[in-house]
């Protein structure tokens, strides 16, 4: 035998095992590849790697367990202590979800899209907008499921509805501070291509002017009994202007401070001629609309005054009563969840392709590229028995999971179901619908089928996000998914995440296990309040997050994709060390050309094997071990040529 192993050894398939199937790996070595992740010009990112032929669902799981993932059939683990960005597996007990704030808005968008309510035109930067609220119609069974509690009068307020004098005098003051926006932004100062948030003027409830505090309103101009009206779109333009130009075109702008912006928009509508029986000031960001008379809401003639001025653009007010009645008339959309065993299906690989060239910039996308990442997986599939509550009813296995509204494709979820978890794997959706945020969506609706799967299946309890980088922000999305757990790299335990982030923000390679022995040490979850996960990290920002608004710099799911060339190189690599006694590698199981042979047995099978390459096959089954883990080595096939 002239090498410990090889990329051309036997590759046995399933078999051995009964149902369950038998696990074959061959080919172990470590792989040096430049990082996709801190963009390293030289081959920063090391990993162990395996080429696997056929895996059950059990090993398959256990190798999650131990920081494993596989893109196709390829399996690789991070070296943690030496590669550049450590990558910690990370997964969520669906059954402890806590649906944030943020989340609640992506399925409420969804709704409102589904129902005709949000129409954006296919493309525009009025996708990133969130016209109107109402009340979500989830099904009730959904296990994230979060009524909004918007009441009858605030969706008027965003329509326009002629309710009564009150709404429409709502409308009136919406109106003029959108004009104040305009002359204010647009009109070449912010572009064209910006969609700035419209304004919506509320009702000052008892309750609100209490926390106000009477002092903050008597040093701007007016007292507390005086408070009307209140609107915070200083707040919403001054996040939307920061996202969307660069930090050279808010140079131009000068202070884009809530503060700031209330203040020009009160100037503007001063100029503009005044509002009859209010007056405007503006007080920590706020529009604030003060009554000269409580009585002044009352007064017909000047609500009718003030409407009538409003009203001298007909052709605005035609447009705007247009696209309401096109919105009401919007046909409902249906959408459909399909999940099929991994195959190729020239539909999903036409998106996908569309997904990598416009989304992350890929210029070229081949169908063997494509299969080779997301269609092979060495996990044997196995069908769900009638009657017992081990497998569950769509089987183990490797899957995509397809979303379609109104019979189009629109995104399709690569999961791997395993014992114990839906285990995560990539995502790819229809550009022109970036709008939906159809990342965090499907994720979602991926932790309500685990919890609904968990009914007849309770074993499967467990949403796998794949990995968590702690250097790499546009991978922090994950720990959102709360309350996450982060897997030790060493003593392969499951730490809380707000256990664990103290260590990782010290260093980014940890033994997460380290943070304390004691349960009743643990931190606790933070729970959030009004403004989501992202207000919380940077509670210092003056700026709040509205209800509306949306983070666009989310980026979704991005995994390691292995190449045949990464996959092969470096095999042989650092043979210096992990060196461990033979009794950890004898019963290693091996196969020679068809023959299952244990280690200790081997030279009683084939004969004596030379010093040097005995001693090289040795090494490389004790990485082998070391890395897998000895349970696993001692019931997984390696293959040797």
């Amino acid at each position: 035998m002239a090498d410990g192993a090889s990329s051309s050894g036997a590759r046995a398939g399933p078999g051995g095992r009964g149902s369950v199937g038998e696990s074959v790996v061959i080919d172990y070595g470590r792989r040096r590849t430049t990082c996709g992740y801190c963009r390293s010009t030289g081959p920063t990112s090391i990993s162990h790697g395996l080429w696997a032929t056929s895996l059950n669902a059990h090993d398959y799981q256990a190798l999650l367990d131990r920081g494993w993932r596989r893109s196709g059939s390829f399996l690789y683990k991070p070296e943690m202590e030496r590669t550049c960005c450590p990558a910690y597996t990370i997964r969520l007990k669906a059954n402890d979800f806590i649906c944030s704030k943020e989340q609640d808005r992506v399925l409420r968008r969804m709704q409102r899209f589904l129902d005709g309510e949000l129409d954006p035109q296919v493309g525009s930067p009025q996708c990133k907008n969130n016209p109107t609220k109402r009340s979500l119609n989830e099904p009730m069974n959904s296990p994230t499921l979060k009524v909004s509690r918007v009441s009858a009068y605030e969706f008027g307020t965003v329509t326009c509805p002629s309710l009564d004098k009150k709404d429409e005098f709502i409308c009136c003051l919406s109106s003029k501070i959108n004009e104040a926006i305009d002359t204010c932004f647009q009109g070449g100062i912010v572009g064209s291509d910006v969609q700035l948030p419209k304004a919506v003027v509320k009702t000052v409830k008892p309750q609100v002017k209490k926390k106000v505090g009477e002092a903050a309103q008597e040093k701007n101009g007016g007292t507390i009994q005086d408070l009307v009206y209140m609107c915070n779109i200083s707040f919403q333009l001054a996040a939307t202007i920061r996202r969307a130009l660069p930090e050279e075109k808010r140079a131009v702008l000068g202070d884009l401070s809530p503060n700031n912006i209330a203040e020009k928009l009160v100037l503007t509508m001063a100029q503009h001629g005044e509002i009859a029986g209010f007056s405007l000031k503006a007080c920590n960001g706020h529009l604030n609309f003060y009554s000269a008379t409580i009585q002044a809401i009352q007064n017909h003639s000047s609500i009718g005054a003030c409407v009538q001025a409003s009203d001298k653009s007909p052709s605005s007010k035609q447009s705007s009563t247009n696209k309401n009645d096109a919105r009401h008339n919007q046909k409902a959309k249906k959408l459909e969840f399909r999940m099929a065993r991994s195959h190729f299906d020239p539909e999903e690989f036409a998106l996908y392709k569309r997904y990598q060239t416009q989304v992350h910039k890929e210029k070229t996308v081949t169908e063997s590229s494509y299969k080779r990442f997301l269609v092979d997986t060495p996990i044997v599939s196995i069908p769900p028995v009638s009657g017992d509550n081990i497998v569950p009813p769509c089987g183990y296995g490797s899957f995509h999971q397809q979303y379609r509204i109104d019979g189009k494709l629109v995104a399709v979820g690569v999961v791997d179901i395993l014992p114990k978890c839906l285990s995560s794997k990539y995502l790819f959706w229809d550009p022109d619908l970036a709008f939906l945020s159809l990342g965090k969506y499907t994720a979602l609706k991926e932790i309500d089928w685990v919890k609904t799967t968990q009914e007849s299946c309770p074993s499967l309890q467990y949403y796998y996000l794949g990995y968590y980088i702690h250097s790499c922000n546009k991978m922090r999305y994950k720990a959102a998914y709360r309350p996450s757990e982060l897997l030790c790299p060493v003593r392969y335990e499951w730490v809380h995440y707000d256990a664990a982030k103290p260590l990782l923000d010290k260093s980014l390679y940890s033994v997460l296990s380290d943070f304390s022995t004691a349960q009743d040490e643990m931190p606790q979850p933070q729970t959030f309040g009004p403004c989501d996960e992202s207000s919380a990290k940077n509670s210092h920002s003056e700026t709040p997050i509205d209800e509306d608004d949306e983070d666009s710099d989310y980026d979704e799911e991005m995994e390691m994709m292995v190449d045949e060339e990464m996959a092969h190189s470096e095999s042989n690599a650092d043979t210096a060390e992990d060196s461990s006694s033979v009794g950890d590698i004898e019963n290693v199981m091996m196969d020679l050309n068809g023959a299952r042979v244990k280690y200790k047995e081997l030279q009683s099978v084939i004969g004596p094997i030379e010093r040097r390459h005995l001693s090289e096959l040795e090494r490389q089954l004790s990485r082998y071990v070391k890395v897998v883990g000895k349970e696993l080595s001692d019931r997984m096939v390696y293959s040797l040529s």
